[in-house]
């Protein structure tokens, strides 16, 4: 195992009541060392945490397995094997993905001969990564092994109750051939992460709501650190004509009962043909009464009490009774609230879908650009037909005729639009998020005409350069040769 570089001097002074500031300096003193390891190196230590996932996948489970909210059975298919695949998809990819590239030389201009291009993906350094606590393996896991892959240290700064999976991680990835100290837990608190940014990272990758998100911008403001931000989301739903509404009913279904309505693209919105409204919604009913309670924090309960009792207030009719016991919260599923319910524009983490009739898909699109996330969506419809529609509807990932389970998929770039966020976790597009391009140009012409004084048509030698580069049809290129050989004449 390779061992951490030694830290600065300064190191030592660094006081004991400080746990941060010590964190921050090992990752880095980890970090110089690891980011000159080549990636096959790197990848070694992922294969090892994969194995480890492999090896006593239960164990794993049972430290995000939170009773009266999801199973053991949940916890492995939500988190533990979706990690366990963006393992292994960097395992095939990273080294392609993070090679140096060279420019192709059909495409050097004219005046740049001699010039020879590389681009280099170079690691950023100290990645904080601050969680989730939905899902508190899969996201900041994934996020995590793909900062490490490129050659990065990690400070994880996990949700409340969110460490333990994060130190498993972080000890498989270590007993792998990671450098001791690379990646660092930090507490749970909120101070942790501020006093993070104040030390300084290269990046910041959040995955919360967009509260958080503007407070940890305004932070990272401070210093111009980079940020990755996943934020809030009250994902659309559209039905299009000639959709199976049998699959629509169970995907609703699907979504109102995983992890007990806390997932950030679970489906909030349901927008429907006016012809099958009441036709989806008995088919919904079958499929929902056959959802046990699930448990919900108290102050999500109170949250979703506000903006249910409002919708109703404004019209909307609810499917079943509503109950808003936080240790007995029962799907919601209110039919035709009013465009303006704050219900329709909130990030609300518990089992409650809002059905909205509409006449067509542009309605529907319209009526969708109403609320300000943009972080998932669905379509259901005929293949061609609904891919069409995916195509115009706003947000960073859109799945066709399921829901939410396809995003674990590790090829998906994860990302929202508007206020879900920017930059995107997961993926190719992920891994390169992780690092910085760096240019290296390199010239090996003779003559460089730049470099002379300044003299006589020089003007006319870059017009002739232009016209020969773009000029259309021959005579024109023609005359821009004549015009270069007339100015290059001293």
């Amino acid at each position: 195992m390779l061992q951490a570089a030694q830290a600065p001097p300064s190191t030592a002074a660094v006081p004991p009541d400080d746990p941060v500031r010590q964190a921050v300096f090992a990752v880095q003193a980890a970090q110089r060392q690891w980011g000159a390891v080549d990636v096959r190196r790197r990848l070694a230590a992922v294969a090892a945490c994969r194995r480890a996932l492999v090896a006593s996948p239960r164990e794993w489970a049972e430290e995000i397995t939170t009773p009266g909210v999801r199973s053991a059975a949940d916890s492995l298919a939500a988190e533990v094997l979706p990690t366990a695949d963006a393992c292994r998809f960097l395992e095939r990819n990273a080294q392609r993905l993070l090679r140096e590239r060279r420019a192709a030389g059909r495409d050097r201009p004219i005046w740049g001969r001699g010039l020879r291009v590389r681009v280099r993906r170079e690691p950023l350094g100290v990645v904080l990564v601050i969680g989730a606590g939905n899902y508190p393996l899969f996201l900041s896991g994934v996020q995590t092994l793909q900062a490490a892959a490129a050659g990065n240290g990690v400070l994880i700064k996990p949700a409340p109750g969110a460490s333990a999976p994060m130190r498993r991680l972080a000890g498989a990835l270590e007993s792998g051939g990671m450098p001791a100290g690379l990646v660092q837990v930090l507490d749970e608190s909120p101070k942790a992460a501020t006093r993070a940014l104040e030390l300084g990272v290269g990046k910041v990758v959040l995955t919360g709501s967009a509260a958080t998100g503007r407070k940890v911008m305004a932070k990272a403001a401070q210093t111009l650190t980079p940020c990755t931000m996943e934020l809030s989301g009250c994902d659309a739903v559209f039905v299009l004509p000639g959709a199976d509404l049998d699959r629509v009913a169970a995907a609703i279904a699907f979504g109102l009962r995983l992890n007990g309505g806390a997932t950030c693209i679970g489906p909030k919105r349901l927008y429907v043909p006016e012809s099958l409204r009441f036709d989806l919604m008995e088919r919904i009913a079958l499929r929902t009464r056959a959802i046990p309670p699930t448990v919900i924090p108290p102050q999500v309960a109170a949250q979703a009490e506000r903006l249910v009792t409002d919708a109703i207030s404004g019209g909307a009719e609810p499917l079943f009774s509503p109950s808003f016991q936080a240790d007995r919260f029962a799907p919601i599923l209110l039919d035709a609230p009013p465009p303006d319910a704050e219900l329709l524009r909130a990030d609300l983490f518990a089992p409650v879908i809002s059905l909205i009739p509409i006449r067509d898909a542009d309605e529907a699109l319209e009526l969708n650009r109403l609320c300000p996330y943009g972080l998932g969506a669905s379509v259901f419809g005929p293949a061609d037909a609904a891919e069409a529609f995916a195509n115009r509807v706003e947000a960073g990932c859109v799945t066709v005729n399921d829901l939410v389970a396809p995003t674990a998929d590790p090829r998906v770039p994860f990302g929202g639009w508007n206020e879900s966020g920017f930059g995107v976790t997961r993926g190719a597009e992920g891994l390169l998020e992780m690092t910085r391009p760096k240019a290296v140009v390199s010239q090996r012409a003779g003559w460089l005409p730049h470099l002379d004084p300044p003299r006589e048509k020089l003007d006319q030698l870059v017009v002739g350069l232009l016209r020969m580069s773009h000029g259309r049809g021959l005579t024109e290129k023609w005359r821009g040769l004549r015009d270069v050989i007339a100015g290059s004449k001293k």
